[in-house]
């Protein structure tokens, strides 16, 4: 074993922290590794698969029956600390104080046409509101937005229930206003989109009103 201390509290942070240090393991390979039996290991490692925290993959090694390999998913990996947020407001600070506004707004508008680069690519051949919403809807939720839409009438509802780059909104306002326009290419010039809730603003989630002008 690698010298790296497992000093946690529980079963599930010891399993998780050999994980992460060691990569995928076989269950005896853990059990050998954390002083207990192989049943022990396995009880454990299916109940942080119900967790969602890991997950398995069958291996075949040599002759004999396929060994289950186990591995952290990305829940489980989220488990350890992560500094991408302190470092994100970092970067925008110093550009803001060292280069100035004007070079922070270009780094968004570069963000907003790679960003609007991607989506279109990835809606290519997708016709019709009801369906660039959906599609739309499953690659925002693939970054994190946990995104989802709704018909009320004839108005359509676009609702984002997490922000992943809330931080960075919060420290520069013009990313949401260029997400606000990237929506805009994205739905049609035909739309009005208005957004009535705004999570930097306070508010659950970020919820934007589509209506045809």
């Amino acid at each position: 074993m690698e010298n790296y201390p497992i000093r946690t509290k529980n079963a599930a942070d010891r399993f998780l922290t050999l994980l992460k240090t060691r990569g995928p393991l076989p269950a005896a390979e853990l059990a050998n590794e954390l002083g207990i039996t192989g049943e022990g290991a396995r009880l454990q490692l299916l109940k942080l698969a119900e967790e969602g925290l890991v997950q398995s993959e069958s291996a075949s090694k040599g002759v004999g029956r396929p060994v289950l390999i186990w591995s952290l998913t990305p829940l489980g990996n989220a488990r350890f600390p992560d500094t991408h947020t302190e470092l994100t407001l970092q970067i925008i600070q110093t550009i803001k104080n060292v280069l100035g506004k004007e070079a922070l707004d270009n780094v968004v508008n570069a963000r907003e046409k790679s960003q609007l680069e991607k989506y279109s690519t990835a809606l290519e051949g997708v016709n019709g509101l009801e369906n660039r919403l959906t599609s739309f809807a499953a690659i925002r939720s693939g970054e994190g937005y946990l995104a989802e839409w709704k018909k009320e009438g004839d108005t359509y509802y676009f609702i984002e229930n997490h922000c992943p780059i809330c931080c960075a909104a919060t420290e520069c306002d013009n990313i949401c206003t260029s997400e606000m326009r990237t929506f805009v290419s994205i739905l049609g010039e035909k739309m009005n989109v208005s957004r009535m809730e705004h999570i930097i603003n306070g508010a659950r989630r970020c919820v934007y009103k589509i209506e045809a002008e």
